[in-house]
């Protein structure tokens, strides 16, 4: 049977040529075809513990899910475009967690769309939320304020008004990051005046504060939060301690900051007191005595431990889960303090699993395998990690210090 080519003469030819091939290359086909599926399927899932579900496993596979997203964006840029609302939702939380940021912002923009043509503020609510997440990870602090002032502005139902109260706070403290702190203290006093007993915008002052360096000041508003939060009788008791952990955990940092490692020390031991089973609290405090040199065999026991509950946590989590990958921030941890004891060769292969991580991509992390390198008597390596570690993305004054004391050791090591 002859080709249509050689049956057709002329513009008729051209045309049809013209048309098969378009027709070839928009149908997708192999990888595509499957990837569009699963894409597709994600309209079907409703509730939020679904919802939930599905997202998780989806973090837990980086890769695949990245393919996916790539053609999710071609699939919403369709005229009839298929995703539904569910699908948008997911795609755009998947997308932020592993710091696809374009691709987040296109799925909650076209969600915030979605919600409006549903007249659901709801919808409306989780996308603009969803936004000022992902411009405040960013450090995008304008684009942040201007969702936040949208948010403020909507019409909706009980669970979006009681929203309205987080989203101001986030709307004053993106202000603050801006450097327009006492602009943002100012109102925080004003709202502090008018609702002395809320609490949270007390703590929405500590941490303005704590963000201008005015750590004393942070501190002490840190406290009197908590000793409110814990009498609170307008709470269940089990919320009561879970707020009251929170701004605990985040005093332990103001401490670290503060370089008063004792007294961070201390609120991470409080912590574990009543959650000795927290990898978290466990790997924070073996870490901030390690960074400090103190109690380096008690500091690798807990960051072991916190290792070991992580992994029990997924497990319970996902029983399926087959590529399974320690946590990059306790590697890098384990990595340090075997480090400080001056275990060298030991201390490579975690930090070196880091690093291949999409979480594991930190200027901190990189410093601490080129350390670990030159420990190793590795200077090119060395030079290599923390040149790499300078591209990632800096954030806040601790990663502007580092960045700072990298560049000297590149130029150190590099003059030898």
């Amino acid at each position: 049977m002859r080709t249509p080519s050689l049956l057709l003469r002329g513009s008729a030819a051209l045309f049809v040529a013209a048309f098969l091939a378009g027709s070839a290359t928009a149908a997708p086909v192999g990888e595509d075809a499957a990837l569009r599926e699963k894409i597709l399927k994600l309209n079907e899932i409703t509730g939020k513990l679904p919802i939930e579900g599905q997202i998780k496993e989806m973090i837990d596979k980086p890769d695949e899910s990245k393919k996916l997203l790539a053609v999710a964006v071609k699939m919403a840029a369709e005229k009839d475009q298929p995703l539904n609302v569910n699908a948008t939702l997911i795609l755009a939380r998947v997308a932020l967690r592993l710091k696809e940021y374009d691709a987040s912002e296109k799925f909650y923009r076209l969600h915030s769309d979605q919600g409006v043509k549903l007249g659901s503020t709801q919808k409306i609510s989780d996308a603009l939320t969803g936004l000022i997440d992902l411009f405040t990870q960013q450090q995008k602090y304008a684009e942040a304020e201007k969702v936040c002032k949208e948010f403020l502005e909507l019409k909706g139902d009980d669970n979006v008004e009681r929203l309205k109260g987080l989203v101001l706070r986030r709307l004053l403290l993106m202000q603050a990051r801006q450097g327009k702190t006492d602009e943002a203290i100012k109102a925080v006093d004003n709202l502090i005046k008018a609702q002395p007993e809320n609490w949270l915008m007390h703590e929405l002052k500590a941490q303005i504060l704590r963000d201008a360096g005015k750590y004393d000041e942070a501190v002490a508003i840190y406290e009197d939060v908590i000793d409110r939060v814990s009498k609170d009788k307008r709470l269940e008791k089990d919320v009561r301690e879970e707020f009251a952990d929170d701004i605990r955990y985040t005093l332990s940092g103001v401490y670290v900051d503060m370089k008063k490692i004792d007294k961070a020390a201390d609120q991470l031991k409080a912590l574990l007191k009543n959650k000795p089973e927290s990898p978290t609290y466990n790997n924070d405090l073996g870490f901030i005595w390690a960074d400090n040199d103190m109690n380096l065999e008690e500091s690798e026991a807990l960051i072991r431990k916190a290792l070991d509950l992580d992994k029990k946590e997924r497990k319970k989590v996902n029983p399926e889960l087959k590529d399974d990958k320690d946590n990059a921030s306790y590697l890098d941890s384990l990595g340090w303090v075997l480090y400080k004891q001056k275990k060298y060769k030991e201390a490579l292969p975690p930090l070196e699993e880091a690093v291949k991580q999409e979480e594991g991509q930190h200027l901190e992390i990189y410093d601490h395998l080129g350390d670990v390198y030159i420990g190793l008597d590795k200077k090119k390596e060395a030079i290599e990690s923390w040149k790499k570690g300078l591209s990632c993305k800096i954030s806040g004054k601790r990663d502007e210090q580092r960045k700072i004391d990298v560049e000297k050791k590149i130029k150190k090591y590099g003059e030898e």
